[in-house]
């Protein structure tokens, strides 16, 4: 019978939650000066790379820490499970802009507005 790694450690996961939290507070503190600061400190400009950047990170995190890739025996199996859930997200995401940059093309202002007012109830 072939012998099953232990996958992690308690304190493998310990340093993935606080790694993980402490990521999220720091999203949360950099948007709530942002926000207390009339969206100066930091710029609109930078405000979505700074929290992109957060969860890019925070995604390694997860994956390392807890869904411990890299550490898998072969065939990957959760690596090629991430590369098709990546895929998929992509293609829902890349799909959905073109789709909404498609209708931006083709509706004129005033259709826009007659299709916002129909969806407020006819106001």
């Amino acid at each position: 019978m072939k012998e099953q790694k232990e996958p992690g450690t308690y304190l493998s996961y310990y340093i993935g939650f606080l790694l993980s939290v402490i990521l999220t507070m720091a999203a949360y503190l950099v948007t709530k000066h942002h926000l207390n600061t009339h969206h100066t400190s930091p710029p609109d400009s930078v405000m979505p790379a700074i929290l992109l950047g957060l969860g890019v990170i925070q995604l390694f995190i997860q994956l390392f820490f807890f869904l411990h890739l890299g550490r898998e025996g072969k065939p990957r199996w959760k690596s090629m499970a991430l590369v098709f859930a990546i895929l998929v997200v992509l293609i829902i995401v890349v799909g959905s802009i073109w789709i909404m940059d498609n209708l931006n093309y083709r509706m004129t202002p005033s259709q826009v507005n007659t299709y916002l007012k129909n969806q407020d109830g006819g106001i």
